[in-house]
């Protein structure tokens, strides 16, 4: 039974972590094919996606939507997380896709991890442990094999891909650290629908949802539903329900499989051409979510399985 209930949260995982790799992918087709709007898909995505998880909240009936905003304290940090975290990842990462492609996108986001535990090392004034050491070189290494091929005289990817994925990554470094109080308190469903749908409101002052740019057909508007649903919705909902089954560590580690998704999907379906050295950094990063999932040290950073598991809790 429990070698039976071990299968099914292995395969819940890797399904979520490819749904996320997959929509973003599915992202950059509506971005370059279509003639989509990273502003319009953020908006859109947001506005929806907030909207149901709120009613999923109240469906299950377990708590008020509205309880959340009794604390002031919880109220700031909660506008904090949506406009600068939730709002701040969905349109870097699309920013990313729209200026190069979903997998060089993806793999820059998944630099996020190395950021935290910078962070956290200084803050706390500790010198980061061996295991975090060697995952921030592999990290470093990996990045310089995607944005340059191994050529130091050159980068591989346009300068503003390469600025919203590092921008991507520090986004998803700050809307992982800053909320995790809430989540604790709030759970994680009824923080992030609110954070998606404030997040959503707030750009709609922007960039409003009902100008769409895009071509609409049958094909864009079921690419849209699959951001949405499928990318969004029950990717996060597979990632979850797997916690019940397998350890937040073996979560982390199999959740690689979204960078590594979106790129083969971006390499078959988009045609675009990965060299064997950006080949090279990707797995670099996928090893360095390995390393940091297993890290040990508790007073550096705060159990680096707790990093990536709430990091994917929120979203890619």
């Amino acid at each position: 039974m429990k070698f039976n209930s071990r299968i099914k949260g292995i395969v819940l995982v890797i399904l979520g972590a490819m749904l996320w790799g997959i929509s973003g992918t599915v992202a950059q087709y509506l971005f370059q094919k279509k003639g989509f709007s990273p502003e319009w898909l953020v908006v859109i995505r947001l506005l929806v996606s907030g909207v149901i998880l709120l009613l999923v909240v109240v469906v299950m009936g377990k708590q008020s939507i509205w309880s959340i905003w009794k604390n002031k304290r919880d109220n700031v940090s909660l506008i904090f997380f949506s406009i600068l975290g939730m709002l701040g990842v969905q349109y870097t990462y699309f920013a990313a896709i729209k200026n190069g492609n979903a997998a060089t996108a993806t793999i820059l986001q998944y630099s996020s991890p190395i950021i935290i535990t910078c962070y956290l090392a200084i803050r706390s004034k500790k010198i980061p442990s061996l295991q975090e050491i060697i995952a921030i070189l592999l990290a470093m290494l990996g990045t310089f094999f995607i944005i340059t091929k191994g050529n130091i005289h050159s980068i591989s990817i346009s300068k503003l891909a390469l600025f919203w994925g590092i921008a991507s990554a520090f986004a998803a470094a700050f809307y992982t650290v800053q909320p995790q109080s809430l989540i604790k308190k709030w759970g994680s469903v009824l923080v992030v629908g609110w954070g998606m749908l404030i997040g959503g409101i707030t750009f709609s002052f922007i960039h409003r949802p009902w100008d769409c740019t895009g071509s609409l057909s049958i094909t864009s508007i079921l690419a849209i539903a699959f951001v949405v649903i499928f990318g969004t919705l029950i990717a996060f909902t597979c990632f979850l329900e797997s916690l019940k089954y397998i350890k937040p560590t073996e979560s982390s580690i199999l959740s690689s499989a979204e960078p590594l998704s979106a790129a083969l999907l971006s390499v078959l379906w988009l045609h675009e051409k990965l060299e064997l050295m950006q080949w090279i950094g990707t797995v670099c990063i996928i090893f360095t979510i390995a390393i940091l999932a297993y890290a040990k040290s508790k007073k550096t950073i705060v159990a680096s399985e707790e990093i990536v598991h709430d990091k994917k809790q929120l979203f890619q």
